[in-house]
């Protein structure tokens, strides 16, 4: 293809990408920002483009997979890891909801109960209050996904009736 006929379909088509743009952000200027990087990356690859392909689904298809990739990279930015030596340490965020003596005293039992359980469910339970998908646990500990989630499982059912005085959603 040309490139003054790439060019020019891309041009055509920037009124659709911007509304899917906006459908996918559900904001004006991230909107435009994914329409920029959409061109962008479009007339990068202008050279993987092949003449019979529909040039609409493959342009959507760029912004669909730059807006994923925007979407998991935040996701993960905002996954907090914990970086203590044994990995059991809960790092609270400012905002943990613990403005009370009462809650400060609560998280020192839960923590307290939590340091004593046997590694083999402290530390996968502390990396899933961490952030950590259950296949992103049992990969770094090189076990199966179902010794995971079964762990994790046996670690929340201690932990709820240990504290079972508390009310809540682990």
């Amino acid at each position: 293809m040309g490139s003054e006929t790439f060019q020019t379909k891309l041009l055509a088509v920037q009124r659709n990408l911007l509304n899917f743009a906006y459908t996918l952000t559900s904001n004006r200027e991230d909107a435009y920002d994914l329409l920029q990087d959409t061109t962008l990356k479009a007339l990068d690859n202008e050279d993987k483009y092949v003449e019979n392909v529909n040039f609409k689904g493959w342009v959507f298809t760029i912004m669909r997979n730059l807006f994923i990739n925007k979407y998991r990279r935040q996701v993960r930015s905002a996954v907090y890891i914990d970086q203590s030596d044994d990995l059991y340490v809960l790092n609270f965020s400012q905002d943990s909801g613990i403005e009370t003596p009462e809650g400060s005293l609560s998280t020192k039992e839960i923590m307290a109960v939590l340091g004593s359980f046997s590694e083999d469910l402290r530390v996968p339970f502390s990396m899933f209050l961490s952030g950590y998908k259950y296949a992103e646990i049992a990969d770094s500990m090189g076990l199966p996904l179902g010794t995971i989630k079964s762990r994790i499982f046996l670690a929340r059912k201690r932990l709820q009736k240990t504290l079972g005085d508390y009310r809540y959603e682990l």
